[in-house]
């Protein structure tokens, strides 16, 4: 199936989740996480914050799991650049101050940035995978340029609400795969 066909279904889908189902399959990624990657050995996560009204799976679930463990590792977040084409990376503690962006995407004011090749794993936001991989989000390129920049041992985990769908048919070779791709059910992994 074609991205742009995939993003429209996915899309639609999403929207169509109660916000109680959305909460109880966030619940289920976060328990994902801890259960499958030694989160608490990681020096840098990168984790998105999510955008509410496209529903996208509650990561204020995962940081908030971080903060509450005092695990030692430190998390970051996307933030669009002025240039509207690239993002960059800053220090998410309990203390950041937030303003929500023109995309309704929480960002952290003043912050300290993050290279992007201190990360060792970035939760990654999509609509859709499939079994080989690839991703489709809203179509932007942001995290594959990002992706790009990071150390190539740094975990790439998406995070779906939905299992993965059919083949990705107009995949590129500058979409960078995922290693692997949190679902509410389990854990997809797929060989670098």
């Amino acid at each position: 199936m074609l991205k742009a066909e995939l993003r429209r279904l996915l899309l639609d889908r999403r929207r169509a989740l109660t916000p109680a189902e959305v909460a109880r399959r966030s619940l289920a990624l976060r328990q994902q996480l801890f259960d499958s990657f030694p989160v608490a050995e990681w020096s840098w996560l990168s984790v998105f914050l999510p955008i509410a009204r496209q529903h996208e799976p509650d990561t204020w679930l995962i940081i908030n799991e971080v903060w509450a463990r005092k695990l030692p590792v430190r998390l970051a977040v996307p933030v669009v650049q002025p240039d509207g084409r690239t993002l960059c990376h800053v220090e998410l503690t309990p203390e950041t101050r937030l303003v929500e962006n023109h995309w309704g995407i929480p960002e952290p004011l003043g912050a300290p940035e993050v290279a992007p090749t201190a990360f060792d794993a970035v939760l990654i936001p999509l609509l859709a995978f499939d079994e080989r991989g690839q991703r489709v989000g809203y179509g932007k390129g942001f995290y594959d340029q990002f992706l790009a920049r990071c150390r190539p041992a740094a975990l790439r985990i998406g995070v779906s609400l939905e299992p993965p769908g059919p083949r990705i048919a107009d995949a590129w070779s500058g979409d960078v795969r995922l290693h692997a791709c949190l679902t509410p059910e389990r854990l997809w992994r797929f060989d670098s």
